[in-house]
């Protein structure tokens, strides 16, 4: 009579490395593949902070809101919403969000943010004049947690903690963003990372809601352009040196 042992006892180890090998592939995707949030989307965020039961402002419900008009000193609100970099947030933030590969993951999206954006805007009539706006990069966290040890060295945040933008050419806004509609623009300015400033061309996106202006906008961003590493560890097969730098600001009235 033949013993069947030695099969059993081959297909035993097999079974545990099949286990080991799906054990592992739940950790990496558990630790490295993080669940990025929705771009900027204007729209999104002014109807989860409208009193209008979720629905974005129309003329007639911002018409109180609009008596005074834009004109006059705004600055950075952080009050408004509640700031999440693992979910579609109406609350004001800056960040990046870079496409990589990881190995036995595939294509994802790392994102970076922080709620901690200081600022004014100065508007004349309808014309915007000044924008200063600096963002604590110290401050960043990521959509996994363990990104953000290597994101701040990337970003040499210990001698440059802050990345600011300057306005340098004033933006005619427009008749139309006296009455709550949705204004679009070029925002030309001073772009400072890791201390080195580049004079940058953003699209933007503003609108007046419930007497608050929200302003929205992306650009692509080279990282060698500011001498930014980019951040390398075993899982990463690949990762772009460029990403999109993009933003969401509420300002209320100073």
């Amino acid at each position: 009579m033949t013993s069947n042992t030695p099969r059993r006892s081959k297909r035993v180890p097999l079974l545990i490395l099949g286990v080991v090998v799906i054990g592992v592939a739940a950790f990496l995707i558990y630790f490295f593949a993080g669940n990025a949030p929705s771009e900027v989307d204007i729209d999104a965020a002014a109807a989860a902070v409208s009193s209008t039961g979720g629905e974005v402002p129309t003329s007639e419900t911002t018409a109180a809101a609009a008596v005074d008009g834009v004109e006059g000193t705004w600055t950075i609100d952080s009050t408004v919403g509640e700031f999440s970099v693992t979910e579609d947030t109406a609350a004001t933030f800056a960040g990046f969000r870079v496409n990589e590969v990881l190995d036995a993951i595939g294509e994802t999206v790392a994102v970076g943010r922080t709620p901690n954006v200081a600022g004014t805007l100065e508007i004349n009539g309808t014309t915007l004049d000044v924008v200063d706006i600096a963002v604590d990069l110290t401050t960043i966290v990521s959509d996994r947690s363990r990104r953000e040890d290597a994101i701040q060295e990337a970003l040499n945040t210990q001698s440059n903690p802050e990345a600011t933008f300057v306005l340098t050419e004033p933006i005619d806004l427009g008749s139309d963003a006296e009455t709550g509609s949705t204004v679009s623009a070029d925002a030309t300015g001073d772009l400072t990372i890791n201390g080195i400033t580049k004079s940058v061309t953003i699209p933007i996106e503003a609108k007046l809601v419930e007497g608050l202006i929200i302003v929205t906008g992306s650009t692509d961003v080279v990282f060698a352009d500011y001498d930014v590493d980019t951040p390398s560890a075993p899982i990463v097969l690949s990762l772009e040196d460029q990403g999109v730098l993009e933003f969401q600001l509420w300002f209320s009235r100073a």
